[in-house]
């Protein structure tokens, strides 16, 4: 797919319909992985690091809580972040393109979209990543054991895990553990796509 133009506005006019889906979808799975585990709204609250008040607005659909938030209560709950976001079926799993729902950071300069079924995987997550130019994306520290490869397929990126950095141009790729604090920055003048893969601890 080629690149979009920089001055093309991130969000689209499906979004406010797509996040109402998503805010359902996530209410449905967050409250029943919640209940199996048997924990309280406390409980996850001091597991994930959000507030009770914002799982309860999660939870009755009353709020669309941003990408880290999602991390956060994936992270709290023990689950992959496709857990909380999909639907999983039996059988053989498509992901249409439009069906896929973009997730975006609060300052709309971060783009995260599925490119693999929820519940293909309970191990292995792909993401497709776009973010604006001049731009970062801090991410909050994964699951123990959790690990990222991102691959750069256009633009630029600098990946910064812990202390460290590396400068990276189309084609390139790195892999690091996604259980410390890192972030993606865009250093380049025009927006940058990356494919992203999420590989859990068994």
């Amino acid at each position: 797919m080629a690149a979009r133009k920089a001055n093309r506005p991130l969000a689209g006019p499906g979004d406010d319909v797509g996040a109402a889906e998503l805010g359902r979808r996530v209410a449905g799975n967050l409250r029943q992985r919640r209940k199996a585990r048997g924990l309280s709204l406390d409980d996850l609250a001091r597991a994930s690091g959000v507030s009770r008040a914002a799982l309860s607005q999660i939870e009755t659909s009353k709020s669309n809580p941003t990408v880290g938030v999602l991390w956060k209560i994936a992270v709290g709950l023990g689950v992959p972040f496709a857990e909380l976001v999909g639907a999983p079926r039996s059988g053989a799993l498509v992901l249409r393109r439009a069906d896929a729902q973009v997730l975006r950071s609060a300052d709309g300069k971060f783009e995260s979209r599925p490119v693999t079924p929820a519940g293909a995987s309970p191990l292995v997550e792909v993401y497709e990543l776009h973010l604006a130019p001049r731009a970062t994306h801090a991410s909050e520290p994964h699951a123990p054991g959790t690990h990222e490869v991102l691959v750069v397929l256009s633009g630029q990126l600098k990946m910064h895990v812990d202390a460290e950095s590396f400068d990276l141009s189309a084609g390139d790729s790195v892999a690091f553990a996604a259980d410390r604090p890192h972030a993606y920055e865009n250093p380049a003048g025009t927006e940058a796509r990356y494919h992203n893969v999420i590989v859990y601890e068994r």
